[in-house]
């Protein structure tokens, strides 16, 4: 056996050209497969906290149904028992209670309906980014119930700055009455977002309340966790434990489910492009082999003449397969290493780009994971070894009158 290995990695190192050329063709397939695998990562959790931290919160609590018609009747039951349970859960980082409606902004230049967001200025800081966005004057104050917070475009639309004043109108809960206030622009925000930069509007919740009528009522209570993980585990007991009474709580999988679906379709999409470079690498592996065989079609058969069993002469195949796959390993996992490493400080720019109703607004950074540079290793070792079959059945199929016949 020990002689074996010795003649397959002389055998290997003979022609160093074509091994060279042949385990970086190989390196750079593992190279781009923990790429592409780290970067799909960073995707996703550039996404999630898109999505999550910006406004919508990592979790949310609702009265059933009102997701779907925002109706301002259909108020979260029990909010006051409801957040002091909340108070004492430990997997929180934190929660923000708000009220949610329909409304029109009016200024002397024109009209703009809104979604208006009644909050708390103080737990707001510490789920949402709206205080961090803001581009022009200050963020809401809690004792100050006649300032409101506008989008960039929304500024745009109505020609207004800070300080100027703004009619607002909107529908009392019950009656739908209409209730308008005068309210001063205390802050424009400007997430990068079109939605929320064209068409949300925040008020201070009190106010919010006595122009919906809610009394002390909530629409919707948004969660951070304290580990995201929890917030996507849709089998998390926090999510039936309030989930009761007609309320819903749910995470943001539910709350955002195009992008739970391009969680499902980049693992599939991930299996598939895997499966395509292992096969590449397969045949890489195989011409390779195939080619030194050929090469020493003379010495083959000198070693079938001089008696080497067949299974020994298959062996003799695999370990040059062997070697060469781990040449190439190495190769692929000192490149992938440098372009993880360059692009983690660099960062890839895709901001600005809406994807599954999800606007990117930071540089997306691949990730480094102990599963990418060691099970991708193992699989391109176990293709290399399937691909060294054929090559090895054929070599010890070989006769010797045949073998120095073919290479005359």
């Amino acid at each position: 056996m020990k002689l074996l290995l010795k003649l397959a990695w002389r055998n290997v190192l003979r022609n160093k050209r074509r091994t060279v050329l042949a385990g970086l063709a190989v390196g750079i397939a593992l190279a781009s497969m923990i790429f592409i695998d780290g970067l799909y990562i960073g995707m996703l959790e550039s996404m999630i906290r898109t999505a999550t931290d910006t406004f919508l919160g990592q979790g949310q609590i609702h009265a059933e149904g009102f997701r779907d018609t925002l109706e301002v009747e259909k108020t979260i039951h029990n909010p006051e028992e409801l957040m002091k349970s909340l108070d004492s859960e430990e997997i929180l980082a934190g929660f923000s209670e708000r009220t949610v409606s329909i409304a029109m902004l009016s200024s002397a230049a024109g009209v703009n309906s809104v979604v208006l967001y009644g909050i708390n200025p103080e737990r707001e800081r510490r789920i949402s980014m709206i205080d961090e966005a803001i581009k022009k004057g200050d963020y809401i104050a809690s004792d100050n119930a006649g300032q409101i917070l506008i989008g960039s475009k929304i500024a745009e639309i109505l020609e207004v700055g800070t300080g100027d004043r703004l009619v607002l109108t909107t529908a009392q809960a019950g009656t739908g009455e209409l209730s308008q206030d005068l309210f001063r622009v205390t802050g424009i925000f400007h997430m990068d977002i079109r939605k929320m930069d064209s068409g949300m509007a925040f008020i201070n919740i009190d106010r919010s309340r006595d122009l919906l009528a809610l009394g002390q009522g909530i629409h919707e209570i948004a969660l951070k966790f304290k580990n995201i993980d929890d917030s996507g585990d849709r089998s998390l007991a926090f999510w039936r434990k309030y989930s009761t009474d007609g309320n819903e709580a749910i995470g943001w999988r539910d709350l955002i489910p195009q992008l739970d679906g391009i969680i499902d379709m980049t693992k599939i999409s991930t299996v598939i492009t895997s499966f395509l470079v292992f096969c590449i690498v397969a045949v890489i592996i195989m011409h390779a082999l195939f080619m030194s065989l050929y090469e020493r079609m003379f010495e083959f058969g000198i070693l079938r003449a001089l008696g080497t069993r067949p299974v020994n002469m298959a062996l003799i195949i695999f370990f040059e397969s062997a070697a060469l796959s781990l040449i190439s390993i190495v190769m692929g996992l000192g490149l992938a290493f440098v372009f993880m490493q360059v692009f983690s400080v660099y960062g890839i720019n895709y901001k600005g780009i809406e994807f599954a109703g999800v606007t990117i607004t930071e540089l997306m950074y691949p990730v480094m994971t102990v599963k990418q540079f060691t099970l991708y290793p193992f699989l391109i070792f176990i293709f290399s070894l399937v691909a060294a079959i054929y090559p090895a059945v054929f070599a010890a199929k070989m006769t010797p009158a045949r073998a120095m016949r073919r290479s005359m």
